[in-house]
């Protein structure tokens, strides 16, 4: 299935390590999870450089440091029920899915859902949903969820996400209009989002919806 070497893996892995991300159980299954089975074909080659990749509709793959970043920062023991806001071709899903127990996934373009299930299904990730809508909304059906992490852009966090978010549990969203961005980690107490951090600048996209920008 995979013609990289291994020190391809390895490689980016260490990239990710220089950046700052020390989880053991992360790294484990960053090295377990294979890029290159998550981007357009005609990109397999560039899959094991730590940079975002084009994919259909104007969109980008996050930047695998930046995945491992905002994944780190949600600090996951392994049971925990996951929303991610923005599947695209389901790298980040994947490790998600890897250090928690379910993970429903909202991608707002129906074909490139129909991409991530088939690459997570050829990988035998089955703790994983991915669902098409509009991501803003969250899946209310499911909630609550332990940590929400979201792969878009808006000046604030969408008020259904807010609600769906459990007592204690953490939300993840680059906060700016899209394009240059403060990665901030929040955590949901009994008055409300409580911001804790800022996690790493960033440039993302935006996030469209019911509850964030028009489109």
């Amino acid at each position: 299935m995979h013609n990289e070497p291994v020190n391809a893996y390895e490689d980016l892995v260490q990239a990710i390590v220089t950046k700052g991300v020390h989880d053991p159980r992360l790294l484990r299954a960053m090295r377990r999870v294979p890029r290159s089975e998550f981007v357009p074909p005609d990109l397999t080659a560039r899959a094991y450089l730590d940079q975002p990749l084009p994919i259909p509709h104007g969109q980008v793959t996050t930047q695998p440091s930046l995945v491992a970043k905002m994944i780190e920062a949600l600090g996951l023991a392994g049971s925990e029920h996951i929303l991610e806001v923005g599947t695209g071709y389901g790298f980040q899903t994947a490790l998600l899915a890897h250090l928690s127990g379910f993970v429903w996934s909202v991608e707002r373009w129906s074909d490139v859902a129909v991409t991530a299930r088939a690459n997570l299904a050829r990988l035998g990730i089955l703790n994983v949903e991915v669902a098409v809508g509009d991501g803003t909304e969250g899946l209310p059906e499911h909630a609550p969820y332990d940590a929400i992490l979201i792969s878009a852009a808006f000046p604030r966090v969408p008020p259904p996400l807010v609600e769906q978010l459990a007592l204690g549990g953490r939300l993840i969203q680059p906060i700016g209009p899209g394009g240059e961005e403060r990665v901030v980690l929040f955590e949901k107490g009994s008055e409300g989002l409580m911001r804790r951090r800022t996690i790493v600048g960033a440039h993302f996209v935006r996030l469209y919806g019911a509850h964030a920008f028009p489109g």
